[in-house]
């Protein structure tokens, strides 16, 4: 049978192996060139983007470098083309961010077919949640950026000079905000679990001791800085959304177990009838 262009799933039947591998392909091209349009807006914007990202470093690290003594400025070192790179390495991720939208869908367009109408409906309704949460845990981790890169400075012997270099920081900093976004994303991972029916909320319940524990060694392994105020921001609100996951998941099964009965009825309704 002809498949439809642009279409997922045959008119009348499942997809073979060779449709399947032709829709990745054509999802897989849409995806990379999202990023790489994305990466021409951050080569463009990039003044701007690293202007913001400096801000944290300029506005509560160099004052202090400065009270101590400490050379303040950032350097950029490795070589005459880590200049390029840098700003390479800076369009690239500025253009991953960017072009989230357009290749978290053709995940999710990929994923679709699969999955039954009521569970496709959670699936549109838990991606357009997605990115809200995935952005306030992205402003959560820029705002504690001075406090960790201040408690790492903190080490240094009075002694010598601090030298950061731009590559670092701009590692820190990705690598903050990053850990922070997907942080964010948990209860929409235990939701989805959830209405997969692969996870109950009597065993989200029975889990939460441990799961709790698990959050704050996650934070404490992930966040860039050592410091514990840091790690209890991540930390926190992390824990605040896996009990909301978990109240959400609750109602969710007892919605699913009135249901039962309804569905029950009806199939012995429509046996006598048959």
């Amino acid at each position: 049978m002809a498949l439809r262009r642009g279409s997922a799933t045959p008119p009348g039947g499942t997809m073979p192996l060779v449709g399947h591998l032709r829709e990745l392909r054509r999802r897989l091209v849409i995806a990379v060139l999202a990023i790489m349009v994305g990466t021409i807006v951050g080569w463009i914007i990039y003044p701007q983007a690293f202007d913001f990202l400096k801000q944290p470093y300029v506005d509560g690290i160099k004052p202090l470098l400065e009270r101590k003594g400490f050379q303040a400025d950032l350097v950029l070192n490795g070589g005459v083309g880590s200049a390029f790179s840098f700003r390479l390495k800076l369009a690239l991720s500025i253009g991953l961010v960017i072009s989230s939208p357009v290749w978290i869908w053709q995940i999710w367009g990929f994923i679709l077919p699969a999955l039954h109408r009521n569970e496709k409906r959670w699936a549109f309704l838990l991606t357009a949640t997605g990115a809200p949460l995935f952005a306030g845990g992205v402003v959560v981790g820029y705002l504690v950026l001075p406090k960790g890169i201040q408690v790492l400075i903190s080490f240094a012997p009075e002694s010598v000079d601090v030298l950061l270099s731009l590559e670092d920081y701009l590692n820190f900093v990705i690598r903050t905000v990053l850990v922070f976004g997907v942080a964010a994303e948990i209860p929409l991972v235990v939701v989805m679990l959830n209405r997969l029916g692969l996870v109950s909320a009597r065993q989200l319940a029975r889990a939460r001791p441990w799961t709790i524990i698990g959050i704050f060694v996650f934070a404490a392994v992930a966040t860039p800085s050592t410091d514990p105020l840091t790690m209890l921001f991540l930390a926190a609100p992390m824990t605040v959304l896996y009990l909301i996951s978990e109240v959400i998941a609750k109602l969710t099964d007892r919605k699913r177990a009135k249901a039962i009965p309804a569905e029950l009825a009806d199939d012995e309704a429509s046996s006598l009838d048959d």
